[in-house]
């Protein structure tokens, strides 16, 4: 499969750089942000959020002279790194508790949002029209929360199952075994799924519930966001949920979901926007809380919307490195707005980049 290539700046570990990381006096704080260059800083965690902090490294690198270098472990094992304080920042799509996130001295916030999509390898074929003796191109797969559910739940097992036919009335599906594939590391993008499942599903909130690792009934599973996309793509008759950018890249066949408005869509930057727009971004000081961008209303609205959050340990906000990333974020949040869109991904509201800016551990 063609995987979303990215380039990384490497990066020393922030232990070889400790000498360097001594605090700095107050009136020096300024001139530090403003010469930043030979700065190199290094994140990790949610493997959704990889495509958009890779991708504002490069200017960030070119425009300010700051090295980047992110790696894609999980949501888990980034909030595990970060708290650890073997990376200089952590990401995670599943929000910490404030309690946790006082207990451990981290700041954290929403950097941008996507949708958690829905693949499928399924050979259809269409109905030809009259005389054409072509088949038609068959539309995206429909499904809604409850069948969706009961796919990952084990209780629909075949492509041919009377309530996706139901839905599906100008497709032609088999009696082929359906695939699920399914994260097997612990991933924000699993939370964030099974979160919508458990919202839409009252059989799956009680079976599964929400979480960064479920006890699914079978399966395949694999690592990262670009693991299940390798094994849909590969696997006819597969089914599995990726972050958006992994599966606009790489062309994979999406389901058009059924919305709070009771309408079909496929995801589309409207339709996140649109998700982003109606929710309530009152959240809290810090923006520490949880924001809940799931089955939202609105015609257009992609029903799994979520932000992906960045953790950053207040302890070094006062260090050279501590100035970096918070430069690293400023230019994501304020200046990467075409990269953000390019990639897939939605912006924060205006008035929340700047609460996040000013909230920032001094």
């Amino acid at each position: 499969m063609a995987a979303l290539v990215f380039v990384l700046i490497q990066a020393g570990s922030p232990a070889g750089r400790a000498q360097a990381d001594t605090l700095l006096e107050p009136q020096a704080a300024q001139s530090v942000e403003q010469n930043l260059r030979g700065v190199t800083i290094t994140g990790a965690g949610s493997s959704f959020a990889a495509p958009v902090y890779q991708g504002w490294s490069l200017p960030v690198q070119r425009d300010l002279g700051i090295g980047v270098n992110y790696q894609a472990i999980g949501s888990s094992a980034g909030q595990d790194q970060v708290i650890a304080g073997t990376v200089d920042f952590g990401a995670s799509d599943k929000p910490m508790a404030t309690a946790q996130l006082q207990a451990t001295h981290l700041y954290q916030f929403p950097t941008v949002m996507s949708g958690v999509v829905v693949i499928v390898n399924l050979p259809r074929t269409g109905s030809a029209p009259a005389g054409s003796g072509t088949p038609a191109t068959p539309p995206p797969l429909r499904l809604d929360g409850p069948v969706l559910a009961d796919i990952y739940g084990g209780v629909i097992t075949r492509w041919n199952d009377p309530r996706i036919r139901r839905l599906n009335p100008g497709l032609v599906l088999p009696d082929e075994l359906i695939a699920a594939v399914h994260r097997a590391d612990g991933s924000g993008t699993t939370y964030v799924f099974t979160s919508y499942l458990s919202l839409v599903s009252p059989q799956w909130r009680q079976r599964f519930g929400a979480g960064t690792l479920v006890g699914w009934t079978g399966g395949d599973g694999a690592r990262g966001n670009d693991g299940v996309a390798a094994i849909v793509r590969q696997v006819p008759w597969s089914i599995g949920y990726v972050e958006y950018a992994y599966a606009a890249q790489n062309r994979l066949d999406m389901v058009a979901l059924k919305n709070r408005a009771g309408n079909y869509v496929l995801p589309t930057l409207a339709g996140f926007a649109s998700a982003v727009a109606s929710a309530d971004w009152k959240i809290g000081p810090g923006l520490n809380g949880a924001v809940d961008l799931l089955d939202r209303p609105g015609a257009v609205t992609w029903p799994i919307v979520t932000p992906t959050y960045a953790l950053v340990p207040a302890r070094q906000s006062a260090t050279r490195t501590g100035h970096g990333v918070r430069a690293f974020f400023n230019w994501g949040l304020t200046q990467g707005g075409a990269v953000t869109e390019r990639l897939g991904y939605v912006g924060l509201p205006a008035d929340v980049q700047a609460r996040i800016l000013a909230g920032w551990p001094r």
